[in-house]
């Protein structure tokens, strides 16, 4: 008999061994349809290699306890917008295969009783588990409340990855580098940049991308082209009436987000720009509207609703008792990181640096 302590094989390791994912593995455990018999012979053969077990009393847990809720949260702190119901729509999706609410709720980081709030939040609803976007991914205090609450989190696009919690994320500054480089190479130099909300981790990973490519190029950053946006439409209206009314207005413009690179293309109108001959102008996102905005917007195409749903699935290899058992009470170190893959997306909204005579 194997000693009591060697950890038991989860759901997680079947489906590595298998090759094969999570939710598949849980098809084959429940006998369901819709499910190859390439891919059960595959996890039938990792379930027999490894010993898994399926707990049966677990099946039953929802009946027998009380004192779960079946309810997670989306926890945001910015205004939202496209981004949060996207992120909503992905985890949504796994909420509802694995059995659970999702409730969605703002937490104003900015706010000096934040961590009675978060406390209240935490209390009120009964959580079982959460999901945090920027900037609450690297806010101390609310990641304090759910640590000493016990509650279970994953973070999706933290500024830094920590060993002991999972995360979810794009390559956001190597996005953005590349991003600026497409505007190099078509010979832009004096490149505008409007930044997004402070304390976000979008705001400085996109910064750092762009500063690191124009560093490379052996560009100059002129600081009179930096501009403090919010990641909301209004916040870069004054924006780019700074950059675009300036004798000396640069070539290209690299706004932090699609919502202000459409204040950009805007006010270039209004003040009778033509672009992108006047001026090259990019965004971050890829948001519907990019497309259809004109000129069609140059940006970076992040999977939202796919970051959504992996954070779904990471949160439930700890809550569904098929994958997690009714006692696990931790991550596993190192926790989890997953980044998933973005594209640069060349639109009409930039062009070759044109000369002048």
């Amino acid at each position: 008999m194997p000693p009591s302590d060697i950890r038991k094989p989860t759901i997680i390791d079947v489906a590595s061994r298998a090759g094969v994912s999570i939710k598949t593995v849980s098809r084959v455990i429940n006998n369901e349809r819709h499910v190859s018999n390439e891919m059960r012979a595959k996890v039938r053969a990792a379930v027999a290699e490894l010993g898994f077990e399926v707990n049966e009393s677990a099946r039953g847990m929802r009946s027998q306890t009380p004192d779960k809720s079946y309810v997670v949260a989306q926890l945001y702190g910015d205004p939202g917008g496209a981004y949060t119901s996207d992120i909503q729509i992905g985890l949504l999706s796994r909420c509802h295969y694995f059995g659970y609410h999702l409730v969605v709720e703002e937490l104003d980081y900015q706010s000096p009783d934040i961590e009675r709030r978060t406390k209240d939040l935490v209390r009120r609803l009964k959580l079982d588990g959460a999901v945090l976007t920027a900037p609450l991914t690297d806010n101390e205090i609310v990641l304090g409340v759910l640590d000493e609450a016990g509650v279970p989190y994953v973070r999706i696009a933290p500024v830094t990855e920590a060993r002991h919690l999972p995360s979810v994320r794009i390559d956001e500054k190597r996005a953005a580098y590349q991003l600026t480089q497409h505007l190099i190479a078509f010979g832009h130099k004096r490149i505008g940049f409007i930044r997004g909300l402070p304390g976000h981790s979008a705001t400085l990973l996109r910064w750092e991308g762009f500063a690191q490519a124009m560093s490379e190029a052996g560009l100059s950053i002129d600081d009179s082209l930096i501009e403090e946006g919010g990641f909301r439409y209004f916040s870069a209206i004054p924006c780019a009436h700074n950059l675009l009314e300036r004798a000396d207005r640069p070539t290209a413009i690299f706004a932090s987000n699609d919502e202000m690179a459409a204040a950009v293309i805007s006010v270039a109108h209004e003040l009778g720009l033509t672009l992108p001959d006047d001026c090259s102008v990019v965004g971050f996102d890829d948001i519907p509207t990019s497309e259809m905005l004109w000129p069609s917007l140059t940006t970076v195409r992040q999977p939202v609703t796919r970051l959504g749903a992996a954070a779904g699935d990471l949160l439930f290899t700890r809550l569904s008792p098929l994958t997690s058992g009714p006692d696990s009470v931790e991550w596993p170190t190192p926790a989890p990181h997953v980044v998933l893959q973005h594209d640069v997306v060349l639109r009409a909204s930039t062009a070759p640096l044109r000369k002048t005579k």
